[in-house]
């Protein structure tokens, strides 16, 4: 039913909202609970919480918080049962129970201690580390398998790499994201290790400045970011072989070692495969894996731009060695230059990654968005009709184009647009960004 009213007094309008609320908003007993679900996967059992102080503690925690000064709160609705102060809880389906120490309840900005809270109430627990967001707390084992359906969020896609403002502060920068994320669902932290970048991502530049903003304030740990490297990669298009000899000096003891290899190149996504050919010990059994070792090197660091290789075969089928200078750091070396030299001459290009995306607008951006999709190298698959007057357009897009596209689209459609990616395959750069991309790599200087 609607619900109006008016007065003069600001306070007195709060007052009467308040006792509109207390008259007219359903109980817990009178209420729609949301189903809880009992078991795991398509066989869980949907049922309701039934709102009685004498049963089984059910609740559910809705609201995570990381309190500079009372440390983690935890806060839940209780569906079932009694909570009491020294009640003691389960989380989910652990098997050791929390005793809750301090029962609060929020009371405005303050948090008041009560002694219980029954079905309907929203109580708060602090200093209990292992509980998460969307929990589910009980005092029996009989609930230990009881959870909610988890609520649908938007998918974070926007994403900053960020590292320590000061050196030393490495650890400390994961603890913070660690509490920040058990915070916000749609936010998310992850080490990008082809690219040796901590990537941090969310829904957008505001949910981005604010969380920079947040923990420097009340963390005081200042960073830097930058945008995200695109974790291109290198492969080769034809077979090729190599072949180094690894002769060193040193007036006491050498080094030797003579490695042949041929590469091929192996369908998109097939890895990496290396063979041991060697023939009637031409290079000693021992020193195989130090051949391995050498092209390893290679395919972390690449070859042409610096990015990993993949989808190649190596295949090692001669060499010499020296009963006395053959060492395994010999052949390491071998085995690194003749790689690189049959990479060489194997055609080897660079691979972007490719992701699906959906781009839901009003139909009337239609044109604008597959347009600036088109020139953004990418390819327009389908369209489908969305309620509301809404179109959602699915495509294949480059990553490397997708930079800052929240933005371009904010603009086109007025902030009504919104998009989700999902990595797909990779495909060849087009030969002016290979050649930047190879341009602006600069090689190691070779180890001896």
């Amino acid at each position: 039913m609607p619900i109006c009213f008016a007065s003069a007094r600001t306070g007195a309008g709060v007052q009467e909202l308040l006792d509109v609320l207390v008259k007219l908003a359903p109980n817990p007993a009178e209420g729609n609970p949301r189903p809880f679900l009992r078991g795991e996967g398509a066989g869980a059992e949907a049922f309701a919480a039934e709102p009685d102080p004498a049963k089984h503690v059910i609740a559910h925690v809705f609201k995570v918080i990381a309190d500079p000064f009372m440390g983690k709160l935890s806060y839940f609705k209780i569906h079932q049962g009694t909570v009491t102060k020294d009640s003691q809880l389960y989380i989910g389906d652990g098997r050791k129970p929390f005793k809750v120490g301090h029962l609060l309840m929020a009371k405005g900005k303050e948090l008041v201690e009560v002694p219980q809270g029954v079905p309907g109430d929203i109580g708060v627990v602090a200093k209990v580390d292992d509980i998460r967001f969307d929990s589910v707390l009980h005092d029996s084992h009989d609930e230990d398998h009881i959870h909610l359906r988890p609520l649908e969020f938007p998918e974070p896609i926007f994403g900053l790499a960020i590292e320590p403002a000061k050196r030393g502060d490495e650890q400390r920068l994961w603890d913070v994201m660690d509490k920040l994320c058990s915070e916000d669902p749609c936010l998310r932290v992850e080490r990008v290790m082809s690219t040796n970048e901590t990537v941090v991502k969310g829904l957008g530049e505001l949910h981005m400045r604010t969380l920079l903003e947040r923990m420097a304030a009340q963390y005081k740990l200042e960073v830097k970011t930058h945008p995200p490297r695109i974790a291109y990669r290198e492969t080769i298009t034809a077979p090729a072989e190599g072949h180094c000899r690894h002769k060193k000096q040193t007036g006491g003891a050498g080094q030797f070692g003579e490695v042949y290899l041929r590469v091929q190149p192996l369908e998109r996504g097939a890895g990496f495969e290396f063979v041991d050919e060697v023939k009637g010990g031409a290079i000693p059994n021992q020193f195989i894996p130090a051949v391995e070792k050498g092209v390893q090197q290679v395919l972390q660091t690449g070859a042409i731009a610096g990015y990993s290789m993949q989808d190649l075969r190596v295949t090692v089928y001669d060499g010499k060695s020296h009963p006395v200078d053959s060492k395994e750091i010999a052949f390491v070396s071998a085995g690194r230059k003749a790689f690189l030299e049959a990479v060489a001459k194997a055609r080897p290009i660079i691979l972007e990654p490719i992701v699906n995306i959906e781009v839901t607008v009003p139909e009337q951006a239609m044109g604008d968005i597959t347009g600036d999709l088109s020139s953004k190298r990418g390819q327009v698959t389908g369209t489908q009709a969305a309620p509301g007057g809404m179109l959602t357009i699915s495509g294949l897009v480059p990553m490397s184009e997708l930079g800052n596209y929240q933005s371009r689209l904010k603009s086109v459609t007025g902030g009504a647009g919104s998009y989700s990616i999902a990595y797909s395959h990779y495909e060849p750069v087009p030969p002016p960004v290979q050649q930047q991309l190879i341009s602006e790599f600069r090689a190691p200087p070779a180890e001896e």
